[in-house]
């Protein structure tokens, strides 16, 4: 695991794959699986792993983090960054923070929390994070009414925040003024598009951020790399038919469910089997098994002709 201080240039340097997190039938971590993910995924030239939603951190027990967070930090190569989430609430994040500060990690993601929260509180409380931590946080902001732009900037200026995860779902990507109030203050290079694949041209292209966070290309690690360079190259007919192909996965993840899907997907690929979701999800139902499956092997297809055309 790389665990030399952040800068703010590598969140540009690679995509950030955000993996589901592969568990047995009794609930207890599979390293063996989890290892053959991130070895597969970093085969592909990604550089950063996000431990959060699709590895279902939301549920993850105190008492398992750090067995969870030296699994991790084992399992990585030297130049591989892993961010684990924390949270979302304050008092599990302090827990967190706690252990988080008897390892090497560099920063964490705070996980997004629901109401009763105020922009004055979350200020306060990460602040008190990063305290107990001794490391700057990921903010992973899904919604206007969790901090204002001012608050956002503010943590940022004060290196209380690394970066920010920009996940914030419109109809229209190119039509988001607090993503625009937010640049006029916050370096787009700190800034990662956080919604996987479908936003993720106008976000780098319109809005310049960073880059974005992909689960489909947990399945796709090579196709994911090549798309990020196709957009910075402007290869755009390239980048557009990388992009299609992670399309019918990723609608299926916003019509079904992100998380679930995306565990699912994995196992059905062959790329790794994620074995049991942690409670309180649930595995995709039966009934969309076989469209996943489909979606998932057709990915895999196209990352390995993608593969072979680039080392042609």
């Amino acid at each position: 695991m790389n665990v030399s201080p952040v800068v703010e240039s590598e969140f540009a340097s690679s995509v950030m794959a955000v993996p589901p997190l592969a568990r047995r039938a009794d609930l207890s971590l599979d390293v063996a699986e989890n290892q053959k993910l991130i070895r597969y995924i970093e085969a592909g030239g990604v550089r950063t792993l996000l431990y959060g939603g699709n590895a279902n951190f939301y549920h993850v027990a105190v008492s398992e983090y750090r067995e969870l967070l030296d699994m991790l930090a084992e399992s990585a190569a030297p130049g591989t960054r892993v961010i684990p989430a924390i949270g979302p609430d304050f008092g599990k994040m302090l827990d967190q923070a706690r252990i988080l500060a008897q390892t090497s990690y560099r920063t964490a993601m705070v996980l997004p929390l629901a109401g009763f929260t105020t922009s004055e509180g979350v200020e306060a409380g990460l602040t008190r994070i990063v305290d107990a931590a001794g490391i700057p946080l990921t903010l992973y902001v899904k919604s206007e009414n969790y901090v204002d732009v001012d608050t956002l900037a503010r943590l940022v200026d004060r290196g209380t925040l690394a970066a920010v995860k920009y996940a914030i779902v419109r109809e229209n990507p190119s039509d988001d003024p607090y993503l625009r109030r937010l640049l006029q203050s916050v370096n787009p290079s700190r800034v990662v598009s956080g919604m996987g694949e479908r936003p993720a041209l106008v976000h780098m292209r319109e809005f310049g951020l960073a880059a974005w966070t992909t689960g489909s290309g947990c399945i796709a690690p090579h196709a994911v790399t090549e798309l990020m360079r196709a957009i910075r190259e402007s290869r755009d007919a390239d980048a557009q038919r990388i992009y299609d192909a992670f399309m019918p996965l990723e609608t299926l993840r916003d019509d079904i469910s992100l998380i679930r899907v995306l565990h699912d997907a994995v196992t059905f690929s062959g790329v790794a089997d994620m074995g049991a979701i942690l409670p309180l999800l649930s595995e995709t139902p039966k009934a969309h098994h076989a469209a996943v499956r489909a979606a998932a092997q057709a990915l895999l297809a196209f990352e390995h002709g993608l593969k072979a055309e680039v080392c042609a």
